[in-house]
């Protein structure tokens, strides 16, 4: 099978438990090469883990899916009393995206509270459950009711009772200083500064993940890995149209087609990375992309591996 051209980063495909591809290529930084071991910011593919971590909760009773977010949060503001976690998760709540608050600095620091009152200072854009509009400062909301939940820090809560379970060894969240095999984003074959993951992108695009880790991570869809049943389908649910052919949006994942099969996918693009996850359950197919170069376009890659 030809392998797509991938300068830096890391190119795995899998059929059932038999690896098929397996391509680690390029530099992490000046000097050091990728490795099996270097971690990738996977972006926006950490909505996933936000949303198990919210379905945990709920598991144990801590939180609910139909709770209303001014349960979790400091002063919400009135137009934010209809929204539920459930609306959060399938992009249903009506809050924005990134371009909707250009105030905030995505690569600079921000204090929690601080940003969540730059949210509630800008109308949603329509009412709860009313539309589907993608939103990560959904997914930081979310972020800060796993804490209340659960009297934990976010990242803290993702390695106890997410990526340790799990195996997910070279994964973690939030802010890299200070850790080893870390990828530096690039852009024009230049490094490029990263966004803030401890406040901005927490919940939304804070993770990093090893390619093998998140191979696994696949699994939790896959094989039902950490999960009850019930909170698997309900994940994997296509709760919400997108407004794209056949595509629908369920809690942290795409559900819809891919390379001419029925998927349940995501990928993710922060400063300097793109990343893709995704498993096709008819031809039990699947994919990680993780790279530090900006200019790789996942879809393509994606469709040129699958076809």
């Amino acid at each position: 099978m030809p392998t797509p051209l991938l300068d830096r980063g890391v190119l795995l495909l899998a059929q059932g438990d038999d690896l098929q591809v397996d391509r680690v290529t390029g530099s992490a930084d000046a000097g050091s090469p990728c490795t099996r071991a270097t971690r990738f910011q996977i972006a926006s593919i950490s909505k996933q883990m936000a949303a198990v971590a919210v379905l945990l909760l709920a598991e144990r009773g801590a939180l609910r899916l139909d709770d209303p977010i001014n349960r979790w949060l400091p002063e919400p503001p009135a137009a934010w009393s209809g929204i539920t976690a459930h609306h959060l998760l399938t992009h249903t709540s009506g809050l924005g995206h990134w371009e909707e608050y250009p105030m905030i600095d995505l690569a600079g620091p921000a204090e929690p509270d601080k940003l969540l009152a730059v949210f509630a200072g800008v109308p949603p854009l329509f009412a709860p459950g009313a539309g589907w509009h993608y939103s990560s400062p959904g997914y930081v909301l979310l972020a800060r009711a796993v804490e209340r939940a659960s009297g934990r820090p976010y990242a803290e809560f993702l390695a106890e009772e997410v990526f340790a379970p799990l195996g997910m060894t070279g994964s973690f969240a939030g802010d890299a200083a200070g850790r080893d095999d870390v990828a530096v984003g690039h852009e024009g074959g230049r490094p490029v500064p990263s966004w803030n993951l401890d406040t901005v992108s927490m919940g939304a695009g804070d993770v990093w993940c090893t390619g093998a880790d998140l191979l696994t991570w696949l699994d939790v869809p896959r094989r039902g890995r950490l999960l009850g049943p019930a909170a698997v389908a309900a994940m994997i649910t296509p709760h919400a149209p997108t407004g794209r052919p056949g595509e629908a949006y369920g809690y942290g994942w795409f559900v819809g087609p891919l390379a001419g099969e029925r998927a349940i996918h995501h990928s993710g693009d922060n400063g300097g990375y793109k990343a893709f996850a995704g498993w096709l359950p008819d031809s039990d197919r699947r994919l990680v992309l993780l790279t530090n170069q900006a200019e790789v376009d996942p879809a393509l890659v994606s469709v040129a591996l699958l076809d």
